[in-house]
């Protein structure tokens, strides 16, 4: 929604900065896994957006969280590892298998191997709990949408016959932890985002406001078809101060 492969959304600056000038407090609530939070909240920095480190909302966070003092077999991207501290990270006989995001690097390949898989498998049929930072299909790139790794918690799902707790969005502890952070009520709160699975279903069900961006991950055939309806749709985040100006 901010961002492309890296690469800046046009006016998504401009607008963060109007949004801050109107008054509303803002949560930057991410599912992306290949970046550390010091790495993201930099990354909207040098693209001249004003955030701070603590703004910035990763699933990493809640896994920290949630598998304090478990004993964690974590295939994830080599640049998550620091969010992670505080867990105990393990080769074998864990509590926890903990699935993060794939990206656009020859990384995925590694982290997602047979036998990486293999090990996740074998700990799971040894009791371990399955969870993941996220279960997304997909995700837009530059190049276009590339597989996600909600592919492979899908298959450890089939082949141990467990079902995985997702820890990012849409999950319900996720969007408490924004909303505290923020000390909002959700019925006074927007969620603006680009997934209607992840961000504008998840948001509805705490009772949120949404607003659907068009672009990364927009489909507007998806939204045709989908039960799923935001309260809004713009065609980026550029759009939005002047769409919030006219609805609120």
């Amino acid at each position: 929604m901010l961002h492309v492969s890296g690469e800046p959304i046009p006016g998504a600056a401009d607008a963060v900065q109007r949004l801050r000038a109107n008054g509303h407090r803002l949560r930057f609530v991410t599912n992306t896994t290949i970046r550390s939070r010091s790495q993201l909240a930099e990354l909207l920095r040098a693209h001249g957006m004003e955030v701070d480190d603590d703004e910035v909302q990763t699933a990493a966070s809640a896994a920290v969280r949630i598998l304090q003092g478990k004993r964690v077999l974590a295939l994830t991207m080599h640049a998550l590892v620091h969010d992670l501290e505080g867990l105990e990270l393990v080769g074998e006989e864990a509590d926890a298998v903990l699935i993060g995001g794939a990206d656009e690097t020859p990384e995925t390949s590694l982290v997602f191997s047979y036998m990486n898989l293999a090990r996740a498998f074998a700990e799971l049929e040894l009791g371990a709990d399955l969870y993941c930072l996220h279960r997304n299909r997909w995700w837009q790139t530059k190049h276009g949408p590339l597989l996600d790794s909600g592919a492979f918690v899908a298959g450890l799902e089939y082949a141990a016959q467990v079902e995985a707790t997702v820890l990012g969005k849409p999950s319900r502890s996720y969007f408490e932890t924004a909303l505290a952070a923020l000390d909002a009520d959700p019925a006074m709160t927007w969620m603006v985002g680009d997934d209607l699975e992840s961000d504008i279903a998840g948001a509805q069900g705490m009772g949120m406001s949404t607003v659907l961006v068009r672009t990364g991950k927009f489909r507007p055939d998806a939204v045709e078809r989908s039960r799923v309806q935001p309260d809004g749709i713009v065609s980026s985040l550029a759009h939005l101060p002047d769409w919030l100006e006219e609805h609120l």
